[in-house]
């Protein structure tokens, strides 16, 4: 039986903090993510990549608005180039190390529900950070909305609905059956109204949301949701901080209802893991890079978190 696994990038992991994100920047980034799926791929599993582009969604939002002598394009197309960029990247990467023709990028919209309450409160982070006057000012000028994010400054923020539907996944399937290591779903995918698919909305899709849709469509049997810390941590920054390990999702969902997971920190990586697994997943990791594959397999007392289905006890690897 063909096991998929699923595996989501941040936006943060191909450019990160304190970087300009630069070509060469986000080359070498895209370099060290392949190495740790590159160990998943070893293991014998298909992948499919989503990658987030909150950084770089935000960076060429500015650049649209940089000069008048061409005209700037609606978020959702500037998502679409972001798509295209960074699949280009991370499939350069892979291919370096696997072979060419490896991995197929792959140009992904998703559908979502136009009366979904997002469009109403926009909360999705993308681009720099800004100092107070300096968003203020931005806001003003370009129409947006500007919250503080991480106790780090300022940021954009842009409506994030549900994905509910992948419109390329036939073609995901194709492609993962075929051998091919696929990129989809860049930057949580491009945003369509459910009913009529020509026409994108200005939206930025939470890509561990689009990931877990993917995942559940694919009939994959892990989701990988990677993320700068090695373990999801509960009483964090308190003394009796401590970090997860293995677990069932009954326990994790009991740490979510108690409020553990903040919603713009580990919730949505939470909330994503568990409706994977409540909908027929096998297994959900929640890791750095570096401990990508020894989680999967279960291996090491100094993994990640490894979130499992009560259903599934027959203690057999995956």
């Amino acid at each position: 039986m063909t096991k998929i696994a699923v595996v989501a990038l941040g936006g943060n992991a191909l450019t990160q903090a304190g970087q300009s994100g630069s070509c060469d920047e986000m080359m070498a980034n895209a370099a060290a993510m392949a190495m740790a799926v590159n160990d998943v791929l070893e293991a014998g599993w298909r992948v499919v990549i989503v990658h987030g582009n909150g950084p770089q969604v935000g960076n060429l939002a500015l650049q649209q608005e940089a000069t008048s002598a061409v005209p700037a394009q609606p978020l959702a197309l500037v998502g679409a180039m972001t798509q295209g960029m960074l699949g280009s990247l991370i499939a350069r990467a892979i291919d370096l190390l696997r072979g060419r023709g490896t991995a197929a990028a792959l140009v992904t919209h998703v559908t979502v529900d136009p009366a979904d309450p997002a469009f109403g409160t926009p909360s999705k982070p993308i681009g720099p950070f800004y100092e107070p006057v300096e968003a203020e000012r931005l806001a003003r000028r370009g129409g947006w909305m500007v919250q503080p994010d991480s106790g780090r400054g300022y940021r954009r923020v842009v409506a994030s609905p549900q994905p509910v539907g992948v419109i390329e996944i036939e073609a995901m399937r194709a492609l993962v059956e075929a051998g091919h290591l696929v990129i989809a779903g860049g930057g949580g995918g491009i945003p369509v109204l459910a009913g009529d698919p020509g026409r994108t909305v200005d939206a930025v899709i939470d890509k561990d949301r689009a990931a877990c849709l993917i995942a559940r469509q694919l009939g994959a049997r892990a989701l990988l949701l990677v993320t700068a810390v090695d373990q999801v941590m509960i009483d964090f920054g308190m003394p009796t901080q401590s970090g997860l390990g293995t677990i069932t999702a009954d326990h994790v969902a009991r740490y979510l209802a108690e409020g553990q997971f903040p919603p713009g920190s580990m919730g949505p990586k939470i909330e994503a893991a568990l409706r994977f697994l409540e909908e027929g997943g096998e297994l959900a990791v929640i890791t750095s890079p570096a401990l990508l594959a020894a989680t999967l397999a279960g291996r090491g007392t100094a993994a990640g978190t490894r979130i499992e289905r009560m259903a599934w006890q027959s203690g057999q690897p995956l």
